[in-house]
């Protein structure tokens, strides 16, 4: 009896994708985690910019840096008092590891300021 030529292949791709599935889905993973370090920025200069504008005129600083940090995403402000007639905002954002909520490690910070226009400055 005769073997067939290429009869010793049969389940080499189904074997061959076994084995790059822990590879696809450790790339998948990692890029995500990219995208919630970036989001993280977004979120924390957005928050700094916000902060900074309220605080410049006299409004609630923390309120307004944490506006948008609802939900799982959580943070801290650190508003100042005014120096040299401007206020300078520090928000630090937690970066969290793969979902929002599930903890994460060390914070991505982001600082804003602005002229001072509360009480006390000619306008």
């Amino acid at each position: 009896m005769r073997r067939q030529r290429g009869s010793g292949d049969r389940g080499q791709v189904a074997v061959e994708f076994a084995g790059m599935v822990p590879l696809i889905l450790l790339t998948l993973a990692l890029l995500w985690q990219v995208v919630l370090v970036g989001y993280a920025y977004t979120l924390a200069g957005n928050a700094a910019d916000e902060a900074a504008r309220a605080h410049a005129v006299g409004g609630d600083c923390w309120e307004a840096g944490t506006r948008h940090l609802d939900g799982a995403w959580s943070g801290t402000v650190d508003c100042p008092p005014p120096a040299n007639g401007m206020v300078t905002v520090t928000v630090t954002v937690e970066t969290p590891i793969l979902f929002p909520g599930l903890g994460g490690f060390s914070g991505v910070a982001a600082q804003a300021g602005a002229v001072y226009e509360g009480e006390g400055t000619d306008r």
